[in-house]
């Protein structure tokens, strides 16, 4: 990490100053690993009180952690652990965010590659044709969501197949045994697929 200086640099004590740098050397590994991050270090006196502002970019994010003291060491230290609580709580936000993708676009624009362009039609009739045909398919697609907050109690294999002969082609279950959410499906020549997450 690069560490730039405004103001006296030599005000901090050089035993306070190396201690500054290494611990704004392990905030660096903190970062992304991409590219080497710069830290700037602004330090400004009035009077008695000794002012210290470090600010570092991190994931398109400005950190700046300003502390005031009559010690240059312990404003210093202040301003440190400000920046470090704002970097830990941005990389859990990072971190933990939930980033989606829509895959109902992936798959659409995976179908479109595989699928070969048509033609353009001559006829303004042919091309409607075929803007309807595609919104009737559009139209037919429907997603069915399993409820898993109903309550319904664990069940066995056997008593998934007798749920099942009634009416259904699949079934979502929780397993009694395994305690883990299981499909279980009929297949077109009569026989069943267990599906086990």
């Amino acid at each position: 990490m690069k560490i730039s200086y405004t103001g006296k640099s030599d005000e901090i004590p050089a035993r306070q100053r190396t201690k500054l740098e290494a611990n704004l050397q392990k905030l660096s590994k903190v970062l992304e690993q991409r590219g080497e991050k710069e830290a700037h270090v602004v330090l400004t006196q009035e009077r008695f009180l000794h002012k210290v502002e470090i600010t570092i970019n991190a994931w398109d994010h400005s950190l700046v952690g300003i502390a005031t003291d009559g010690d240059i060491a312990v404003a210093a230290h202040e301003a440190f652990g400000r920046l470090e609580k704002q970097l830990l709580k941005l990389r859990a936000r990072w971190r933990d965010t939930k980033r989606v993708r829509d895959k109902e676009a992936d798959a659409e624009k995976a179908s479109a590659s595989l699928q070969p362009v048509p033609r353009p039609a001559n006829s303004i009739k042919a091309r409607a044709a075929v803007k309807s045909a595609s919104a009737k398919k559009a139209a037919h697609k429907q997603v069915f969501r399993v409820n898993h907050s109903e309550g319904s109690k664990p069940m066995t294999l056997e008593e998934a197949m007798l749920e099942m002969e009634a009416s259904q082609d699949y079934l979502v279950y929780r397993d009694a045994q395994t305690d883990r959410v299981t499909v279980l499906m009929r297949r077109s020549d009569g026989h069943f697929d267990l599906i086990e997450s």
